[in-house]
Formats: structure tokens, C-alpha cells, sequence
């Protein structure tokens, strides 16, 4: 079984950190545990890999609900949850994430803040452990332990600054969320590139994918992905003030890397051959990525490890998506919710003679076979899902349970525990063929040709040639990463994520690009006195604009 082939390593962090139980270090007196080198590993560096996944909503890099992943994903014109008479309405949370119309005391935000910030300052409390229990280490394991702590809160300050902006920049333990000061997006940006370049030679050289030693960790090709996606978005996070119509040229942007100056565009390609060079490949099957057995996918990069008998942490969004006879169909509960918008199945093609293969690897479509058999509701109709039925709100349709097409891309673990929420497959965040659009945008953006790796990820899927515009690259992230969050990301990029698309019409006040950031939490203003609130966003209780 996968849990019985597991590295040591992964055993031994359930072992010395209770099962998850992110106060497990207390239960035992110091001097009880850091005895040795691989103790002060497992408690301060390996423990934060608990955290890249969860089973609570807005914890969690993917995996849960109304955190990172529904914020960067049901923000955009990729996908929406509409409501569905009775169902999914939730107090307006999921049509307000649609419409842009997040306020600054919503809870999950404010939960998804707590969360970024716990993993940085468990990161900070490691680097501090590894300081005291120096005298248990050689100084290569000092240094490399130092290194993947720091590419771990780099990586959650990545997130953070993403998101928010304007964020607190802790790297102490001295220093907390409640009385830290606001550093500006440029400076974190900054702070994040220099922390993955120095640390990034100390990390380990091998695919993190893969079961064994270097299982689920930061690696340097974790750390060179996350490099390449700084510098692609560069233009967006050197950018001090987004909301006064000015922002950095990419191509006058310089940056320090191995030894060459380079403007952000060629940096972005150098990051992705260094990807390239550490022996990523597109896996020949497209849906290979995301089968229930993936650990050995040549493609993935970074993953977070499931495994119903080890792991807490849950994928949740196969069973949020299908409706409840698919779900039955399967073996599982469901909630019929999550579904393409409009404008998704049209880039796909949907209804014409030249749909995109990757239409059916990502997407539940007309009528539901599973095993070959059709899916048929309780009075017996076979169930068809209408792609092109979507509204926001769904209530007075006919189609109220069976607009949209549904989510696919990850196999069906027939296995999963918990309805379905608990599988096998590891989840995928960073891939390799983001690697090849991202160097062809960044080729195109610097005034180069970047046919070639928009096509070499085309062609995997058996689709023809393309010339690699700048729209073109758009409509190929959308299709090729359906489901895999990087749509707000990809939006804000290329100045389309505070306009109107697909079913929202864009306010006239958000024209000065405020909503491509979240507010600061409004809890989080009202206990630090030296945080200010994002451009643009208006505090419930204290009813400033600044």
C-alpha cells in the first residue's frame, strides 16, 4: 500500500509532532526532544509541511474551503458556485467572491490571514530552534535546515503579499502580527526573491513529487517555480501604489540573478530552463498529473502528499462539484455546487467543431456516464449537466441543479475516505507546463517568440498550432490549468481582473484596480494601530477610506 512505501522522513514527522497537532512540542520538556540532529529537523522544519494542506476551511493551500484557493479561483472567470434556490446562497459569500464584492470583516478572509501567518511564524520559530540546538549540527545541516525553513516562509510570504499587498513582514520571533509594522508590497516582494535566491542552492536537487527523501518538500525547483512566477508578476509587485494608474515596466525592472543582471522577463525564462534543466518534462498523459496513483508524474513539481491513512489533510472540490446522483454514481456524498462559468466553456470551444481535447479532462459535461452507465436522477432522467445555463443565481431556472459543467481533472480514488474528501491523489500546485507558458509569456513579453513552448504544450494534448500572443497565452493558462488556482493570478497580470467578464459587470469604482488585492482584515486594523487599510476599501466599524 502507498502509506507502507512512505520515506522516514514523513513517518517520523507524524511520529514526533502528534499526528498534526500543532502544540505537540509542548507536550514534552525541551530537553526531552532535541537530543539530536534529526529531532531538531523534525520539530522545526519538517513539522511545517503539516500546514501546506488541512481539513479546516481556509487553512490550507488547496484542499478546504474559503481560503486560498476559492479566493483565487471563484474571484475569476474560470468557475463560479451560483446559487442554487435553497442551496449555496451561504449569507452571499460565494456570489459576492464572483462580483467582487468582499468587504473587510468577512470571516474567511480574516481566517485565511490567521492562517498565512501561523505557518510564518512556526517558520520563525524554527529558524529560532535551529539557532539554539546549533551545537547538534554539522554546518551543512545548519545551513540546509536554515535554508528550507526560509524557503518555506517565503513561499507563505509569497501568498500573503499576493493577496494582501501591504502585509507585515515578521522574521523574528520577537516580533508578531499584533504589533508588527505594514511593509509595502515592493519591499516583500523584494524580501521573497532574496530569501529563494540565497537559499536556493541549499535545498535539496531532487523532485519533490517523488516518494522518498525528499517527499512533499521545498526543493530547488520549488523554489526556482516560485522565482519564475515572482518575475513574471513583477510588474504587479514592485508596484507601490495599484490603484493610481501607473505601473513598473517589467523589461526596466532589474534583478541580480547568478551572477547577471537581468530585467524581469529574461529572469522569468532563466528560472523556468532551470526548471527545464533538473529534468521536468510534460508527462505524455495529460491526466497522468492528477490520477490517483501521481507521486511519480514527471511534470508535477510541488504537491501536497494525501494518503486517507496518514494524512488529515482533505480534497474537497470533486465532492463539492457533482451533483448529488454523480456523486452516488461514484461511491460518495456530493454538494452540487462548483461549476465553469460561460466564458470558460466558450474558450474551450464547448458546442463547436473545434472544442479543445482538454475540454473533457477537465470538465463533466451532457450527460453523466460513470463506468460506462448512465447517471439517472431519482425519477429516472438521465442526468445532463448544461454547460451553457450558468447564471449567478440560478434560482428561478429550470436548470437550478444541472447548469454547469462540473469539475474532472483528478481521477476518482474509488477508495477515498470521507465521502470522497479523503483520496489519494496528491494534490497539485506548481506543474511543469505552467513553466513553459510562463516562459513563453515572458519571451513575448520581452519582445521574443514563444511559439515553441506554447505549442509544446498544445501539442501534448493533441492540439494544433498556435502563435504565441499575449491573448493567445491567456486563453491557453485557462485552458490547460483549469482548476489548478492561478486564474486571479493570471487576470491581475495582464490587467483584466478588475473589469468586467463572462456575467459580472465591473463596477465604476473598481476602475482604479483597488480589488486587485483583498483588504486587510478589519479585525486585524483594529488590533495593530500601526496597519493601514488597503486603497479603496472602507472599514465597517470605523468608516475611513484611506
Amino acid at each position: 500500500m502507498k502509506y507502507l512505501r512512505h520515506s522516514l522522513l514523513i513517518l517520523s514527522v507524524m511520529t514526533l509532532t502528534g499526528c498534526l497537532d500543532e502544540n505537540a512540542r509542548d507536550s514534552l520538556d525541551e530537553s526531552q526532544v532535541y537530543t539530536s540532529a534529526k529531532a531538531v529537523y523534525v520539530n522545526a522544519v519538517a513539522t511545517l509541511y503539516n500546514y501546506m494542506g488541512s481539513d479546516k476551511d481556509s487553512e490550507g493551500l488547496q484542499g478546504t474551503y474559503r481560503g486560498v484557493y476559492d479566493y483565487n479561483t471563484f474571484t475569476t472567470d474560470e468557475a463560479l458556485i451560483p446559487v442554487r434556490g435553497g442551496d449555496w446562497y451561504d449569507g452571499g459569500f460565494w456570489e459576492n467572491l464572483y462580483l467582487h464584492r468582499w468587504k473587510t470583516d468577512d470571516g474567511p478572509l480574516y481566517n485565511t490571514w490567521l492562517y498565512f501567518y501561523k505557518v510564518i511564524t512556526f517558520s520563525n520559530d524554527g529558524l529560532a530552534t535551529i539557532d539554539k540546538y546549533r551545537h547538534l549540527l554539522t554546518d551543512t545541516q545548519y545551513k540546509a535546515y536554515r535554508a528550507e525553513a526560509r524557503a518555506v516562509r517565503a513561499m507563505f510570504y509569497y501568498y500573503l503579499m499576493d493577496m494582501f499587498g501591504n502585509v507585515p513582514l515578521i522574521t523574528g520571533v520577537e516580533e508578531t502580527p499584533g504589533n508588527a509594522v505594514q511593509t509595502g508590497r515592493p519591499e516583500v516582494f523584494r524580501f521573497v526573491v532574496k530569501e529563494l535566491q540565497e537559499v536556493e542552492p541549499l535545498l535539496p536537487a531532487g523532485h519533490s513529487n517523488f516518494e522518498g527523501k525528499d517527499y512533499g518538500r521545498v526543493t530547488r525547483s520549488v523554489a526556482d517555480f516560485l522565482l519564475a512566477k515572482l518575475m513574471l508578476n513583477a510588474e504587479v509587485y514592485a508596484d507601490a501604489d495599484w490603484t493610481d494608474g501607473q505601473q513598473p515596466d517589467g523589461s526596466q525592472l532589474h534583478f541580480a540573478v547568478d551572477g547577471q543582471q537581468m530585467n524581469a522577463w529574461q529572469a522569468c525564462k532563466h528560472y523556468c530552463d532551470k526548471v527545464t534543466a533538473a529534468g521536468f518534462t510534460l508527462a505524455p498523459d495529460y491526466l497522468s498529473n492528477f490520477s490517483v496513483h501521481n507521486e511519480n508524474s514527471p511534470e508535477n513539481i510541488f504537491v501536497i502528499p494525501m494518503d486517507k491513512h496518514l494524512y488529515k489533510a482533505q480534497f474537497q472540490y470533486l465532492f463539492r462539484s457533482r451533483h448529488y446522483a454523480h456523486g452516488g454514481a461514484v461511491g460518495t456524498s456530493s454538494e452540487n455546487g462548483s461549476c465553469a462559468t460561460l466564458s470558460t466553456v466558450r474558450t474551450y470551444g464547448y458546442g463547436t467543431s473545434a472544442v479543445d481535447r482538454r475540454y473533457a479532462y477537465n470538465l463533466y459535461s451532457d450527460t453523466v456516464r460513470v463506468n460506462g452507465e448512465i447517471v439517472r436522477l431519482e425519477n429516472g432522467d438521465p442526468l445532463v449537466y448544461m454547460p451553457l445555463e450558468v447564471e449567478v443565481n440560478l434560482t428561478n431556472s429550470p436548470y437550478v441543479k444541472t447548469a454547469g459543467a462540473r469539475m474532472a481533472k483528478y481521477e476518482v480514488d474509488p477508495n477515498a475516505y470521507n465521502d470522497g474528501k479523503s483520496p489519494d491523489n496528491d494534490i497539485v500546485l506548481f506543474r511543469y507546463a505552467d513553466v513553459l507558458l510562463m516562459k513563453a509569456e515572458a519571451e513575448v513579453r520581452n519582445g521574443e517568440n514563444g511559439d515553441a513552448e506554447l505549442n509544446a504544450v498544445r501539442s501534448r494534448s493533441g492540439m494544433g498550432y498556435r502563435a504565441a500572443t499575449l491573448d493567445n497565452i491567456l486563453a491557453e493558462r485557462l485552458m490547460e490549468l483549469m482548476w489548478e488556482g492561478w486564474r486571479r493570478n493570471d487576470l491581475i497580470r495582464f490587467g483584466r481582473f478588475h473589469r468586467s467578464y463572462d456575467q459580472r459587470t465591473a463596477p465604476a469604482t473598481e476602475a482604479d484596480r483597488h480589488t486587485i488585492v483583498f483588504p486587510i482584515p478589519e479585525r486585524v486594523v483594529d488590533l495593530n494601530g500601526n496597519l493601514v487599510q488597503n486603497k479603496g476599501y472602507r472599514s465597517g466599524r470605523k468608516s475611513t477610506l484611506r
